[in-house]
């Protein structure tokens, strides 16, 4: 595996899908003198990708059925 001349490296998909680093994950990088890790960042209050699909989603709803209704349909009674 190379690095690009801009310094980038493709992290194969088996490492990325074990570690859950998904499209948009920040990370961090630790240089300890020989070696280097790369790991999740720590928050950063930053919205996560669930976050941005709730504020995506948020408001599109248009059936006109209460809660209790729409739970009712998930439910085997």
């Amino acid at each position: 595996m190379r690095i690009t001349s801009k310094g980038q490296v493709t992290i194969p998909a088996d490492i990325r899908e074990k570690a859950g680093l998904l499209p948009d994950t920040e990370v961090d990088f630790e240089f300890d003198g020989k070696v280097v890790r790369i790991m999740r960042a720590k928050s950063r209050n930053k919205a996560g990708r669930g976050d941005k699909l709730i504020a995506h989603m948020r408001g599109r709803g248009d059936v006109a059925m209460s809660t209790a209704a729409i739970m009712a349909l998930t439910r085997d009674d």
